[in-house]
């Protein structure tokens, strides 16, 4: 696991920091050199105030005078969010070009307004794929929370329907369930009690105290204090008190609501608002336990509902995981630089990118193997049922079928299909596990490699 190094905090407010340089410098031409040098304020990449701690200043400045130089560049430009931080300090952003980019992008590929790959158009086969990712979603959500579960257990115990048989698997099966809740959800307006029932549905039976499932904290409860890892006792973060939680919810429902083309206020792009939600859940920390998976799953219905349709097929956690140290310091940058959001959008927008271009990439993988497979099955003694099956579970490796099934698709008696079936997982490319009455064969996580071994 990555350790979490806390970020280097800016020395003050901006406000105290530019009264600091004017009492301590008494040529006021030379303050406002800084304040208004459009190349010391220069910073394309947005970054945080420890970069600028650790690099040399331009010649003639202090990093302090150059720190004042772009956070005034900054406020100067700052959109307003009507949403606060627990001291009470309204939430900013900026639209810097690597973020402008993003928002552009991730906008044109997750609306499908470039074009999509052939399985997700595909109304064949996108509910297998919708399938996968709401199982890799799960997963690697409920690890980023604890849950310990291998990859291949966790899929073969959703695949199969199997109850969870510890805490670690039961992360796992709520998420799944409470995903595929969300997508269903997709037309719904965003309240306090959605968002319990999403909390209560990833946390069931998995916390200590059952009757917190579902349930935002109340005055008198223990709240959480967040501090750096176990060498480090570092408070991090202080949620708002209990009494404030149900107003604060409120609020964020009504921001979650508010739609983009409303005249009346300003402009918020939806993949910001996703975000804002994303990192707000997150900071105002309303329940006892289950905060990171409630936030990223209130995420999702926010960019559905917003007309992100491709978010279905994405696993943001997935990529999360790999950086959790990151994930962690984009909340602190946004903390510690007086409500500027922009440091935690930059972050996130990166990261549905990256999930974009990983489904892309995993489809276009798939339509490579398909073509190369197809020669190679035709070499290993199989039948034309068989064949065309193993063709299908290769395209889709989400897919099952039943003997039945199997049967109808090529008009053969059962005999016929069950023994096609069984002569599979002889080989090794299909498993079965029994559901009611019937049996289900689905194909190992392998099938693609054991095919182009021939073995």
């Amino acid at each position: 696991m990555e350790a979490m190094k806390v970020p280097i905090s800016p020395p003050a407010t901006l406000a105290d920091m530019r009264r600091i340089l004017i009492g301590g410098n008494t040529d006021t031409r030379h303050l406002v050199d800084v304040i208004t040098s459009r190349t010391l304020a220069e910073d394309p990449l947005y970054h945080p105030w420890e970069w600028f701690f650790r690099h040399e200043p331009p010649e003639g400045f202090t990093r302090e005078e150059w720190w004042v130089a772009v956070r005034s560049a900054r406020a100067a430009t700052a959109r307003p969010l009507p949403l606060r931080l627990t001291n009470g300090q309204a939430l900013t952003f900026n639209l810097p070009d690597p973020l402008l980019r993003l928002v552009d992008e991730i906008s044109a590929r997750a609306r499908g307004q470039i074009e999509l790959p052939e399985p997700v158009v595909n109304t064949a086969t996108r509910n297998r794929y919708l399938v996968r990712s709401l199982i890799e979603e799960s997963m690697t959500s409920s690890q980023l929370e604890g849950a310990a579960t291998s990859r291949i257990d966790a899929k073969k115990m959703l695949r199969e329907n199997r109850k969870p048989r510890d805490r670690s698997e039961r992360m796992i099966v709520n998420n799944f369930l409470a995903m595929k809740r969300i997508t269903e959800l997709r037309n719904e307006s965003l309240t306090p009690e959605l968002v319990c029932e999403i909390h209560r549905r990833v946390t069931d039976g998995t916390i200590d105290d059952p009757a917190e499932a579902g349930r935002i904290q109340r005055p008198g409860d223990s709240r959480v204090r967040i501090v750096g890892d176990a060498s480090d006792e570092q408070l991090l973060h202080i949620p708002p008190s209990a009494a404030e939680l149900p107003k604060r919810l409120e609020e964020l429902c009504a921001f979650a609501n508010t739609s983009s083309n409303n005249e009346d206020g300003p402009y918020v792009p939806p993949l910001v608002r996703s975000i804002t939600l994303h990192f707000m859940m997150g900071h105002d920390h309303y329940f006892a336990d289950g905060n990171g998976r409630t936030a990223r799953a209130v995420f999702y219905w926010s960019m559905l509902n917003q007309g992100f349709f491709l978010t279905e097929y994405l696993s943001i956690s997935r990529l999360l995981l790999k950086a959790p140290a990151r994930y962690a310091r984009s909340f602190l940058y946004t903390e510690q630089d007086e409500g500027d959001l922009t440091h935690f959008l930059l972050e996130q927008a990166r990261i549905v990118e990256r999930a974009i271009t990983d489904l892309d990439g995993y489809l276009a993988r798939k339509a490579r193997e398909l073509k190369q497979f197809g020669s190679k099955l035709r070499t290993l003694g199989l039948n034309h049922r068989q064949i065309a099956l193993l063709e299908a579970f290769v395209r889709d490796p989400g897919a099952i079928t039943t003997v039945a099934e199997h049967q109808r698709t090529h008009g053969v008696s059962n005999q016929t299909a069950r023994t096609d079936l069984q002569d599979l997982h002889e080989r090794g490319y299909l498993h079965v596990v029994k559901s009611g009455k019937a049996f289900m064969w689905y194909p190992g996580d392998d099938i693609a490699t054991r095919i182009d071994s021939g073995h």
